[in-house]
């Protein structure tokens, strides 16, 4: 079913882009005349990302992991992620990682789900803080807005509730288990900087990148309503589980910086930049070196 609508968005996209092909090719010829200074700061933070994502999964986890080996599982990590929808990629590489590294299956699972709550926190305290900074930027639904909220705190609430209901002593026990780790996690400081600071500095790089992009398009925008306009369609993009966002992304990233105030044919070279350096020319290196990965039995 995942692989279906992957399958559906992404034809939706290529039709679209079909549609809109001037607004592609103009975008296209303004990323050719970028300044190349802007987009090697970009490709900078595009490779500090991989050694923020390290450090966020060393955090994640109790015991010390090889840190060149979980830097290389990252970087293939990244390809296998443009591969499956809603971050499965990644998620199974590292799971399969951790798994050979000596970690029970529930633990790693605890430990992926560490990292990712912990990356979603960061990302909605980054876009309030940006949000008040930058008012009048994103606007909530005026029909149905506080009624949707609500309904989102109930579900929210009802979710303890339905794991304090439960009596089924397997479940118990691997809650108790996932809630140890995650405390044995936050009562070490070396961990719990290193998965907070990581994922932080994660979700601040790639925001950088597409700040730096913007900025080598040389288009009159300020950081901090670049940075909430990305913040706030990778998050709407999660929404629609396509391979690394295919297509999900990029209309929301192109909408995103287009109401933000940037021009139409500006917006699509922004986001072009943005894939060009975070997907594709990444993709090809980082699906050889996940093949090499597999053969040596490290995953």
């Amino acid at each position: 079913m995942a692989a279906v609508a992957a399958l559906i968005l992404t034809a939706g996209a290529a039709a679209l882009a079909a549609r809109h092909w001037s607004v592609l090719d103009s975008g296209v010829d303004r990323l050719a005349a970028a300044d190349r200074g802007w987009l090697l700061l970009a490709a900078l933070f595009t490779l500090l990302t991989w050694a923020c994502a390290t450090l966020a999964q060393q955090g994640a986890v109790r015991e010390p992991l090889p840190a060149g080996r979980l830097l290389t599982v990252q970087f293939a990590a990244s390809a296998a992620n443009h591969l499956l929808p809603a971050g499965l990629g990644a998620g199974a590489v590292n799971l399969r990682f951790l798994m050979r590294c000596g970690l029970a299956p529930g633990r790693a699972a605890t430990a992926l789900a560490v990292k990712s709550t912990a990356g979603a926190v960061v990302r909605i305290a980054l876009m309030a803080v940006l949000a008040l900074a930058c008012p009048g930027v994103l606007r909530l639904p005026s029909v149905g807005g506080p009624k949707l909220l609500a309904g989102a705190l109930v579900a929210a609430a009802a979710v303890p509730v339905a794991v304090l209901l439960v009596r089924r002593t397997r479940l118990r026990r691997a809650l108790a288990c996932a809630a140890a780790d995650v405390r044995a996690v936050h009562e070490n400081p070396r961990r719990a900087v290193a998965l907070w600071g990581g994922s932080l500095a994660f979700a601040a790089l790639h925001t950088g990148v597409v700040i730096a992009v913007v900025h080598a398009l040389d288009v009159p925008l300020p950081a901090g309503r670049v940075a909430l306009a990305y913040l706030a369609a990778s998050s709407a993009a999660v929404l629609l589980p396509t391979p690394g966002g295919l297509g999900s992304l990029d209309a929301a990233l192109a909408w995103a910086l287009t109401t933000a105030g940037a021009p139409g044919s500006a917006s699509v070279s922004a986001v072009l930049g943005y894939r060009l350096l975070t997907v594709w020319l990444p993709l090809v290196p980082g699906l050889l070196v996940l093949a090499g990965l597999v053969r040596s039995r490290a995953l």
